[in-house]
């Protein structure tokens, strides 16, 4: 189970100034440690060869009777405050320590019995540790042997201890506060030493949202010159991108430059080829026209020339489609050719669907259109155009006997019209380029008729000039186009 938050933990989702910082605080704050843990351990030993001389030194002074007593050896007054003396002689076993400056302390015997099994690690010089009830740990020196007789001279090491755990607790606070004046200090140094790689991530993210697929495109996003100067690595990465996106908006105004060109050619060769094709048609019609009415049978070279004219006819008609269509197509591109009002597309679509199913009676055709109107503001004509073009390609390309469904409706702020039909499906190929020009529908579908290829490009663009969108969804036996454009309520005014 991963907890909200963790990825937020994993220093690859973390920024390069967290980063950084992270990793120099750390480094710092490893090798402070480390030191304090050395100085500690130095420290320490110092501490402890210390207070080993100052137990050898008050066993020096232990001078003991056959038959002294411990109390009376330390009542001399020659030894620190808390000494502890244990004797075994021939008068028995005594102990006793130091209290103060004035007072010596007897130790009964289950407390000298206790001490004396406490003592851990005797090393063969006599060193030892023990502790002493109510008085803390104690390092010992034992002196003589069991049977001939002993000492035992301890000193507290609470004072060893103390020491250690002031001065480590010292170090701690030291290294503490230094790492959050260097993470401080570091972050300073490292935000501002960022700043120009930030300007230049700040820059490359606004060219990346800006379209640069189509249209008059200009990029005028730089990094600044003051952060693009530098002699550093983040300098010379800011300057590299300002040379490529001058590059770059070069290569889309020259680009802009031979699509303007392009499409001002295809609009004026189609404006110029629209008159001789319709010479063309007028004088094949008249000539078929004339042979029609002609009170002789068409035969031998009359029926060759009838021939001759009606395929002219027909090719001057398809010709004249492929110029209307690439006409259509360039005045979109320029933004012309729409003309606003308030558009009810439930009537639209109630139409089209009348003008298909006139067309195509062997298909069975279903609307579902609500009874409330739902109003766009669009160019009615084309809006019918490409509703009518996604209604053919329905009757067009599926067998007879296919389900068509259209239908309308408001989903939010948005008209949705969709056709639907179960025919065979578009091939995956070509589904990716069915809206580009002089697309072809593949062989799953039976192609009853010739087109230009420009119908659903030109549906595309018209829907693209009104503010929406354009999809299709195809599966074998499943086949969806949905168009959504902008709605606005029903305004009788």
């Amino acid at each position: 189970m991963t907890w909200p938050g963790t990825r937020l933990l994993k220093p690859r989702h973390w920024s390069l100034q967290t980063r950084m910082i992270v990793a120099v605080v750390s480094l710092v704050a490893l090798i402070l440690v480390a030191i304090g843990f050395a100085t500690g351990a130095i420290l320490r030993s110092l501490l402890a060869e210390n207070l080993d001389a100052k137990v050898v030194s008050a066993a020096s002074r232990v001078r003991v009777l056959p038959t002294g007593m411990a109390s009376d050896v330390l009542a001399d007054g020659r030894q620190e405050v808390g000494t502890l003396l244990i004797v075994q002689n021939i008068s028995g076993t005594s102990g006793a320590y130091v209290a103060d400056d004035e007072t010596v302390e007897v130790l009964s015997q289950p407390e000298i019995r206790w001490i004396l099994g406490s003592i851990t690690s005797i090393d063969q010089e006599g060193w030892g540790d023990a502790v002493v009830d109510g008085l803390g740990s104690y390092r010992i020196r034992l002196q003589g042997s069991t049977s001939s007789g002993f000492i035992a001279v301890g000193m507290p090491t609470s004072e060893l201890a103390t020491t250690v755990t002031q001065i480590l607790t010292t170090v701690a606070l030291l290294t503490l506060g230094g790492l959050l004046v260097l993470a401080a200090v570091i972050a300073f140094v490292i935000r501002q030493s960022l700043a120009p790689l930030r300007s230049v991530a700040d820059t490359a993210a606004r060219v990346a949202a800006r379209p640069l697929a189509s249209g008059d495109v200009r990029i005028t996003e730089r990094v600044p010159e003051a952060e693009a100067a530098g002699s550093d690595e983040i300098g010379q990465v800011g300057a590299a991108l300002n040379t490529l996106l001058d590059h770059v908006d070069a290569s889309l105004a020259a680009r802009q430059r031979n699509e303007e060109r392009m499409r001002a050619f295809v609009a004026d060769a189609s404006h110029e080829l629209r008159t001789p094709l319709a010479a063309i048609r007028g004088y094949s019609e008249l000539s078929l026209k004339a042979l029609r009415t002609a009170d002789q049978p068409a035969s031998g070279a009359a029926a060759h020339s009838q021939q001759g004219l009606e395929r002219i006819q027909a090719a001057s008609l398809r010709m004249t489609t492929l110029v209307e269509d690439l006409l259509l197509l360039a005045r979109l591109d320029e933004g012309k050719e729409l003309v606003y009002s308030s558009v009810d597309l439930r009537r639209l679509v109630v139409d089209a669907t009348a003008d298909a199913q006139a067309a195509g009676s062997d298909h069975e055709w279903v609307l579902e259109v609500g009874d409330l109107p739902v109003i766009v503001a669009g160019d009615g004509g084309r809006l019918h155009q490409v509703v009518a073009n996604l209604l053919t390609n329905a009757r067009v390309h599926t067998p007879a006997d296919t389900r068509v469904v259209a239908s309308v409706g408001l989903e939010g702020t948005e008209a949705v019209v969709r056709v639907h039909d179960d025919g065979p499906g578009i091939d995956p190929k070509i589904a990716d380029e069915l809206f580009e020009r002089f697309a072809r529908a593949d062989t799953s579908r039976a192609r009853k008729t010739g087109g230009t290829g420009l119908g659903l490009a030109i549906a595309k663009a018209i829907v693209d000039a009104h503010g929406g969108t354009l999809t299709v969804d195809s599966v074998p036996g499943s086949t969806t186009f949905e168009l959504r454009l902008p709605a606005r309520p029903d305004d009788p005014a």
